[in-house]
C-alpha cells in the first residue's frame, strides 16, 4: 500500500543523505523507522513477532495460575 508523507526539505535531505551513508534507500529506512516505532508500543511487527508475544503471554498465565509450591517443615 502506498501512502505519501511529507518532510520539510532539511529532513529529507538528511534522510536522503542517511540512506547514501548506509547504502540503502529511503524506503528501509522509513520500515525499520516504522518497525522500531510498533516494537517500542509492544505491537508485533510480523508474525513470528506475534507468535512470541503470545506465547510469552501464555506463560506468564500459567505461571500466575499455578499454585504456589510450599515447603514443608522438618520434624525435629
Amino acid at each position: 500500500m502506498r501512502k505519501l508523507i511529507a518532510f520539510d526539505e532539511d529532513t529529507f535531505d538528511k534522510l536522503k543523505q542517511l540512506g547514501r551513508d548506509r547504502m540503502g534507500t529511503l524506503q528501509e529506512l522509513a520500515d525499520e523507522a516504522f518497525a522500531d516505532l510498533l516494537k517500542k508500543h509492544g505491537i508485533p511487527v510480523d508474525l513470528k513477532d506475534a507468535l512470541r508475544k503470545s506465547a510469552r503471554l501464555d506463560g506468564e498465565a500459567a505461571k500466575t495460575t499455578a499454585r504456589p509450591k510450599t515447603r514443608k517443615a522438618r520434624s525435629r
